[in-house]
């Protein structure tokens, strides 16, 4: 039987979310994927609010209106007042005032003036609710845009219900904007991937962690999907949004937006700073030591600065080079974590092996100071940026924590490269199955009572000591240390298989010649004797 996949399984599709991308890319005429971003997401945050505000006006008039509540009001005039009131609505949802209702922008969606009207609303949202002052964007009105189009656009949106209670069980506001965030990765390819970690990558370092409760961080969060995904899993397991405390932080300012409304329409309390800033120049979180850390930092950064920060108080296993930014971002995770924190993140491979400007000597002294935990290497073309082999890592500051066995001296070795199946010609994601084999496998190594007994298993996982990864010169590729599968006992007996396979060469062998020959005369025929 086929292995379900993931996005298949997990929800992500509703039904609706791929015809909406479909009517909306129509709409987006030559204006690039990551312009269009946006408009469209800007557009899908302001329909949100504005409908879990209407929402709340409704249940302060049931209340209001009941004769039976302690909150009756027998004015009708009185009512709308208080269905007016923003201290009363910001107790559960954003304040949304009048012009930037969507029933008010629908009413407009036709007029030439539209993106005025938007920009407008944009910033009347922002002044009545000073936790997205600076997040919203409030470019609709220039001239580039179409604004047929974007009326167009706003009608489009508008069939999506977000307010109602069904909808909101079924988080229909985080599939389809997650799903959008996935649509336009791949839309922009290479140029814009970076803001959007795959939801399989992002599903397999959470499940492996169990971020239950805690300060989690993510010093190069992207659009948030990490916060996102951690809120999800506490959900799962019977906690609260709120059970985590976040941190995080993002160079890029467009997508620091993106990240900020992200965790804005689930209601996520967040410190992502008071605006962006890059990790490695201006901490925002100096002091922070976090439980957990998930990241998927840039890849092979060659123009991060380190010039600049030479004598850095991070880097204790030794100095990045200035050309590869991969073990500043690992020294700087670990810097971060707490004494008994834990931390997963997105490597290229190359980080696993290589010797270059001094990095092998780094990954020495962190392998020798019984910091890495496990290293799990990935299936290719899961990412919608690069084509670049990735695994991951993961760091634990105590290897003897009272919740799980002595590990200390030990790294877990999990070979995944030939899991995953193929979503479309080019790229790929790891299954609910591939996830769970993982997730299952770490912690049952870590010791987790309910998951069973740890063995090795050819070709796929090894718990080796730290002596074997120094006899290996300090690689912590999976492959070196797993071995191969076993091959499967077809149960022909040997003899019989050889006079097949000896057969079947002979035929080949006898077609080849044939080949050969028509070949050789058609190349006689041109003039040109073999």
């Amino acid at each position: 039987m086929a292995k379900k996949s993931s996005s298949a399984s997990n929800g992500a599709n509703l039904g609706f979310e791929a015809e909406c991308w479909k009517m909306a890319d129509k709409l987006r005429n030559n204006m690039d994927a990551g312009e269009y971003k946006h408009v469209v997401l800007g557009l899908i945050f302001l329909k949100y609010v504005s409908d879990a505000f209407i929402e709340r006006q409704k249940e302060i008039e049931l209340e209001l209106s009941n004769p039976d509540s302690q909150w009756y009001v027998k004015e009708p005039k009185a009512r709308y007042l208080a269905m007016e009131d923003p201290d009363e609505i910001r107790t559960k949802v954003f304040w949304v005032p009048k012009e930037a209702r969507w029933a008010t922008l629908q009413a407009a969606a036709k007029q030439p003036e539209i993106g005025k009207i938007i920009d407008q609303a944009m910033i009347a949202v922002e002044r009545d609710n000073p936790s997205l002052k600076g997040v919203l964007p409030k470019d609709y009105a220039r001239p580039a845009l179409d604004k047929q189009r974007l009326g167009e656009l706003i009608d489009l949106i508008a069939r999506i219900g977000f307010g109602d209670k069904e909808n909101r069980s079924k988080d229909v506001l985080g599939r389809v904007y997650e799903y959008f965030l996935s649509q336009f990765a791949s839309a922009e390819g290479r140029k814009g991937g970076q803001f959007y970690t795959p939801r399989c990558v992002v599903r397999t370092l959470v499940e492996m962690l169990s971020p239950y409760k805690g300060r989690i961080y993510d010093p190069c969060c992207g659009s948030g999907g990490m916060f996102v995904q951690s809120e999800k899993f506490v959900e799962a397991h019977g906690g609260r949004i709120g059970d985590l405390s976040i941190y995080g932080q993002e160079s890029n300012p467009t997508t620091w937006k993106l990240a900020k409304m992200n965790l804005a329409i689930r209601g996520i309390d967040n410190d992502l700073g008071k605006e962006h800033a890059d990790s490695f120049h201006r901490d925002l979180h100096p002091d922070l030591k976090a439980d957990f850390i998930l990241a998927n930092p840039p890849f092979n950064m060659s123009d991060w600065g380190g010039d600049r920060v030479r004598q850095d108080v991070r880097w204790k296993y030794g100095i990045p080079p200035e050309g590869n930014a991969n073990f500043a971002w690992v020294q700087h995770f670990i810097h971060h974590l707490s004494t008994t924190g834990i931390a997963g993140f997105v490597l290229a491979n190359g980080s696993m092996s290589s010797n270059q400007s001094g990095e092998g000597e780094i990954r020495k002294n962190i392998i020798e100071s019984d910091i890495v935990d496990c290293m799990v290497a990935l299936p290719g073309q899961l990412f919608y940026s690069t084509q670049i082999p990735v695994c991951l890592w993961f760091a634990a500051r105590d290897k003897k924590n009272h919740r799980f066995k002595d590990r200390r001296g030990k790294v877990l070795f999990i070979d995944a490269r030939k899991m995953g199946s193929m979503t479309d010609r080019v790229h790929s994601e790891l299954t609910d199955d591939d996830i769970a084999r993982v997730a299952g496998t770490y912690h049952s190594w870590r010791g987790d009572p309910e998951s069973g007994t740890y063995e090795d298993v050819a070709g796929f996982c090894k718990s080796a000591t730290i002596e074997e990864v120094k006899v290996n010169g300090y690689v912590l590729t999976p492959g070196r240390y797993v071995g191969a599968g076993a091959v499967e006992d077809d149960g022909e007996p040997f003899d019989e298989k050889m006079k097949r396979l000896t057969s079947t060469l002979q035929e080949q062998f006898a077609e080849s010649q044939r080949l050969e020959l028509a070949i050789r005369e058609n190349m006689k025929g041109l003039g040109y004797d073999l």
